[in-house]
């Protein structure tokens, strides 16, 4: 790992104080980046960007962030520009589930999914980007990351409002990267399969109470078995490297693209 392939790189990470942001804060951090951690759990957040600073390469801080806040979001940006002087890199990483059949979906479900995953993240691209034209052009592109799913690609019925969500951030990506083009911005994303996080170990009880599994981690144990190609799961770990190469100046000239991390899921 060269210590120094993000030196430079401010970079915002929404939903950054567990599971893959928070393991994609730190990875950037070791890499010389300076991190602005974003997440509803500031306390979190604190001891995450703590520990960062405790370790002497990259500089972190971290705010109190709602995706779905207009304000929170611009709030967020201000807070990196402050701290660090630039915004280089927005992560979109916040992201929520909680599964219904088809035919159980309510407002609410879907309300509550699609405004954290979907209107969240347009939300943090819209601010982060007008930040960066702000800015003017650099020496290298800005990017935006977009933390998308296999669910955008593997329709899932257990799962229709979060499946929905993705093709969403789906559409962001590929629509924001033929916008933000003539600003010197990309626009990528990655999108995991079965990544053991929080919000799996969630969904994976929600599972169980719908009736869907008989007992928890069996959603993991059969998807492994049935459904990825790999046959195991993956860990934030799996996931960092392909982060860091979006924010990094080898994707310069992608754009447009999202990158399935998933075992060999989607090809199943």
């Amino acid at each position: 790992m060269d210590p120094n392939r993000l030196k430079g790189k401010n970079i915002l990470i929404t939903g950054g104080a567990q599971g893959m942001g928070a393991t994609n804060a730190e990875h950037f951090a070791e890499q010389g980046a300076n991190v602005c951690i974003g997440d509803l759990d500031l306390e979190l957040g604190k001891a995450l960007a703590d520990k960062i600073n405790a370790a002497g390469n990259g500089r972190a801080i971290a705010v109190k962030m709602d995706v779905t806040s207009r304000d929170d979001n611009e709030a967020a940006v201000a807070a990196t520009v402050e701290a660090f002087g630039m915004i280089n890199v927005g992560l979109f990483n916040a992201g929520v589930n909680k599964p219904k059949f088809f035919m159980d979906i309510d407002e609410d479900n879907w309300d509550f999914i699609m405004n954290v995953n979907t209107k969240g993240m347009w939300l943090g691209m819209q601010a982060v980007a007008r930040q960066m034209i702000k800015q003017g052009k650099q020496e290298h592109v800005y990017k935006l990351i977009n933390v998308g799913s296999v669910a955008s690609r593997k329709p899932l019925y257990d799962v229709t409002v979060y499946c929905t969500s993705k093709y969403g951030c789906l559409a962001l990506t590929h629509c924001g990267a033929v916008t933000l083009a003539e600003h010197n911005i990309t626009v990528n994303g990655y999108a995991p399969g079965v990544v053991k996080t929080p919000l799996w170990a969630q969904l994976d009880k929600d599972l169980v109470e719908m009736g869907f599994k008989q007992k928890e981690g069996q959603a993991f144990e059969d998807l492994a078995e049935n459904a990825l190609a790999l046959k195991k799961v993956s860990y934030p770990d799996d996931v960092k490297g392909t982060a860091a190469f979006l924010a990094s100046h080898d994707s310069d000239y992608m754009t447009g693209q999202m990158i399935h991390i998933d075992g060999g899921w989607v090809i199943q």
